[in-house]
């Protein structure tokens, strides 16, 4: 079960039917995982959360000024406390100290996704948190810690977006900015060489990495998905595009 950097977008993903929702429901048709272990990018805290129940989640509406539509939106998978704990022993054994959450529900990091990948709402969730000051190389080590969920058959899935930046998203553009493009090209390329020294440093080497990144909660994901993909495994660009002239929507198998 490879891991997965998946872009999440815009919370309206939830109710459209476009390229990237029929790619999403294409990869869960594909897909049989036993759980799901999903880092979201709308879940800060200091240490590594995970949330730890078996019931069913709250869906969460955290986003505001959509239509009444996606407000009616349920997503209504269970947790397990069973995987949770696995994660966290996996992590804590690594020296990388955890917390569990048992109340919060799914966030729109999670769920807009989700309801595409598995529309049937039948494999257990668990929802890990992300601290976005934590390095790059810190991030990946998060990964890396996590390594053997794929052979046990549960889908590690990095939720974010490589390049967000909001003040820079061009409406109703359709053609990407060509700064957006540069940025994407250099990660691939140095993913594809397993570069990861320069990966790490990418604020002082990736070109406009300032405007393309300028908070990393939505970029440290893609280190956490990496990090826990199998080394011998090629990266794998399984989707690409832009919205908004800069929102990438670029997706990526480890």
């Amino acid at each position: 079960m490879n891991p997965l950097f998946l872009a999440h977008g815009s919370p309206m993903l939830a109710i459209e039917q476009n390229e990237y929702s029929e790619f999403l429901q294409r990869t869960g048709a594909a897909l049989k995982p036993d759980a799901i272990v999903i880092f979201t990018a709308h879940w800060e805290t200091e240490a590594v959360t995970i949330s730890s129940k078996d019931d069913e989640y709250e869906t969460i509406y955290d986003f505001y000024g959509f239509p009444d539509e996606l407000y009616q939106v349920k997503y209504p998978a269970n947790g397990s406390s069973e995987v949770a704990a696995l994660v966290g022993e996996l992590l804590t054994g690594s020296g990388i100290p955890v917390a569990y959450d048992h109340e919060r529900g799914l966030d729109h990091g999670s769920w807009t996704m989700l309801k595409h990948l598995f529309p049937k709402a039948d494999v257990p969730v668990v929802q890990v948190s992300v601290n976005p000051y934590r390095t790059a190389e810190e991030q990946f080590r998060i990964g890396e810690a996590l390594r053997s969920l794929g052979s046990r058959n549960i889908l590690l899935i990095g939720s974010g977006v490589t390049v967000h930046n909001l003040r820079m998203v061009k409406w109703g553009q359709e053609e990407p900015e060509s700064w957006a493009v540069e940025f994407d090209d250099w990660l691939i390329g140095n993913m594809n060489k397993r570069d990861t020294d320069s990966l790490f440093r990418y604020e002082e080497l990736a070109p406009h990495a300032t405007m393309a990144v300028p908070r990393a909660e939505h970029f440290v994901p893609l280190y956490i998905a990496m990090g826990s993909g199998d080394p011998a495994n090629a990266p794998k660009v399984v989707y690409r595009s832009y919205q908004f002239g800069t929102l990438s929507y670029l997706s990526v198998q480890f």
